[in-house]
């Protein structure tokens, strides 16, 4: 009986020792969920929803998972992906109204349809094979056209120009892809959660597919190498939405001048209210940001009233302000550090939903008492880009810079400064049938053609292979700071398709994807007092993180020479109608036979003409009792040719000579 004992004490050691790993793993893995909202100057609101997931570096990644999601474990084991970001865009970020100079708009504000960059750990001989494995596996993982993406005419490998730059790197996108509940609906099911409970459950189809603009990423980063030899995995996923509330717009102007911005809350947003958080997350917060404008501007109305000694906006009494009012008290209010780039500082009031659940829902509601007017704070140029030309023939693409209200006054305090420069990176993509013409580049600085050496520091340019690769071209500028506008151009030509590389809807045009400007002196970054519960939110620490300022432009739209597709229908009708009214001319007259038909209708003529006699005949046998006999019948004559025959015979026999002589 002891020794009974002993085995199984032994049997339960092992087994406990050999789960230990695992558990620890099991344990180690969190997953948090985050909202930020804000209002924004055209009477929308923004809501940018962050949930991510980590897996710690361990030897069951791929097997044994609690919270982070199998499917995306085993894809990074199996293609070795670094470094991997997905987005599915609906609209265009409206860099003028939103602003570009904040983390969202640099981060999150991607090109219409879907963009793909992955940076993998593998030899250089075996990227291209992963990438299109990686395709392929999405593709099916996210419901849309990602295995597109798999050809070597829709994807580049960028040197430096676009981010992160490395050797390993990807990137494509799909600017036409059509963005619906099918790929949302799976990004859910990564959630541990879903969008049955916490922050997810607000993500009402209906209304977020109705906003302005919506934008769902996904990003994995490998962390590592950890525990031996083995790297851990995080996963955020976020959706930024721009959306109009749904509440009662005031038109009663103030001062005769600007209108109240309307008032809104959670549930007239998103039509429903926050019951609490997901069981599973480990944070679970709501945010409210007041952008660096409209704290200006508040602070100015606060100046003009009585209380202008008190800060409202940072201070514990702020819902008793004249300029708003919100309907929960927020547990934490953070105001930024002075950057170096702006003059005044946002605001973000936190909400914990801890203490939130079925029974007392969460419902923050945001009311204006006074009209304000300001503006986001802008990237230090806005870009442009547009096309030039006319015809089926060639064009060009042109890309304007226009300075902003960052680069008067922060750049222009320091143009005395000699040599001083703000630089712009941009990475452009042109498909294969787009034929640029690198030579013909020209820039333009304040409506003045300068030499290309003189602003150009550094230049990439990888040229167009038909039906093979796309052109890219990676050029880094070297402007003024005392600069009002600038402007790129470059020459192409129109190339031809064969007739099965046009798309159904050819006759729309064709698409070049939108170019990526990039500002590496400027960071994009939101640097608030050290706090314990500021580091512990993932969102705020990607905010504080020092990431350029980036903008896309728009998606350019090219008329190529299209056949008429109606052609060879109309082709095959009228050859088809030919040979049939041919053939059947032809077997028409080889096989009637002139002779019988002539006889058949004299036989049938005679037929009818002798009933009379006949009837009689076979009464007059039926009274003698007699069989009737039959009348005796000519012999047939010898057949004999017709020359009807012969003429039709020598008809169509011209006529098929005739044809094949036309189309030999």
């Amino acid at each position: 009986m002891a020794l009974l004992q002993r085995f199984i004490f032994l049997l339960l050691f092992i087994v406990t020792h050999q789960l230990l790993p695992c558990t620890g793993s099991i344990l180690e893995e969190e997953f948090t969920e985050e909202l930020l909202l804000k209002p924004l100057p055209d009477r929308k609101v923004l809501a940018h929803f962050h949930f991510q997931t980590k897996a710690a570096p361990s030897s069951s990644n791929g097997r044994h998972h609690r919270l982070f999601p199998k499917a995306i474990s085993q894809l990074v084991r199996k293609f070795q992906v670094q470094e991997m970001e997905l987005s599915f865009t609906q609209g265009r970020w409206s860099y003028e109204r939103w602003g570009g100079f904040d983390p969202i708009p640099s981060n999150n504000a991607k090109p219409p349809g879907v963009e793909l960059w992955a940076v993998f750990d593998v030899p250089q001989n075996q990227i291209d094979a992963s990438w299109k494995n990686l395709t392929h596996t999405l593709s099916g993982l996210f419901c849309a056209s990602i295995n597109f993406l798999e050809s070597s005419t829709t994807y580049s490998a960028p040197e430096w120009g676009f981010p992160p730059a490395s050797s390993n790197l990807r990137y494509g996108t799909l600017p036409r892809e059509a963005v619906c509940t099918e790929n949302l609906t799976p990004w859910l099911k990564l959630l541990p959660c879903r969008d049955k409970s916490g922050l997810s459950a607000l993500l009402d189809r209906p209304s977020i597919y109705r906003g302005f603009y919506h934008s769902q990423r996904l990003r994995l980063i490998s962390t590592g190498p950890g525990l031996d030899g083995m790297s851990g995995i995080t996963l955020e996923q976020t959706l930024t939405v721009v959306l109009q509330p749904n509440g009662r717009r005031t038109t009663v102007a103030h001062s005769g001048e600007a209108l109240l911005q309307p008032s809104w809350s959670v549930s007239s947003i998103f039509g429903r209210k926050v019951s609490g958080r997901c069981v599973l997350a480990k944070s679970s917060n709501v945010y409210l940001q007041f952008d660096r404008g409209l704290v200006k501007e508040l602070k100015n109305h606060q100046n003009e009233s009585k209380d202008s000694g008190t800060n409202y906006l940072a201070s514990e009494d702020f819902w008793n302000n004249p300029g708003f009012e919100l309907s929960v008290k927020p547990d934490w209010v953070f105001e930024e550090v002075n950057g170096l780039h702006s003059e005044t500082s946002s605001v973000l009031y936190k909400f914990s939903m801890e203490k939130y659940g079925e029974s007392e829902p969460c419902d923050l509601s945001f009311k204006w008492k006074i009209p304000v007017v300001w503006s986001c704070q802008q990237a230090p140029l806005h870009a442009t880009r547009f096309l030039m030309g006319s015809g089926n023939e060639r064009g060009a693409i042109a890309i304007s810079l226009k300075s902003t209200e960052l680069t008067e006054g922060f750049l222009g305090a320091n143009s005395v400064v000699d040599g001083c420069k703000v630089q712009v990176n941009v990475f452009q993509v042109v498909p294969w049938y787009v034929k640029v013409y690198f030579h013909s580049l020209r820039v333009s600085v304040d409506q003045q053609l300068k030499a290309p050496a003189d602003i150009i520091e550094k230049i990439h340019v990888s040229p167009s292979k038909d039906k093979v690769s796309p052109g890219v071209m990676e050029v880094v500028l070297k402007l003024p700071c005392t600069v009002k506008s600038a402007s790129l151009g470059i020459d192409f030509d129109k190339g031809f398709l064969h007739i099965d590389e046009y798309p159904p809807d050819a006759n729309q045009g064709f698409d070049i994807p939108s170019a990526v400007i990039s500002f590496p002196k400027f960071h994009a970054s939101l640097i608030f007092p050290k706090d314990d519960s500021l580091n512990e939110s993932p969102m705020l620490s990607k905010f504080q993180e020092k990431n350029p300022v980036m903008s896309y432009t728009e998606v350019l739209l090219v008329p190529l020479t299209t056949p008429d597709f109606s052609m060879p229908y109309n082709v095959i009708t009228i050859t088809c109608t030919v040979f049939a009214l041919y053939f059947g001319s032809l077997l028409n007259v080889l096989r009637r036979r002139v002779a019988e038909e002539e006889r058949l209708l004299k036989s049938k003529g005679a037929k009818k003409a002798d009933r009379l006699p006949l009837l009689l005949s076979k009464l007059s046998a039926k009274l003698r009792g007699k069989p009737r006999e039959p009348p005796s019948s000519p012999q047939p004559s010898s057949s004999f040719i017709s020359s009807k025959l012969v003429l039709r015979v020598m008809l169509v026999a011209g006529i098929a000579i005739v044809w094949q002589y036309y189309f030999s």
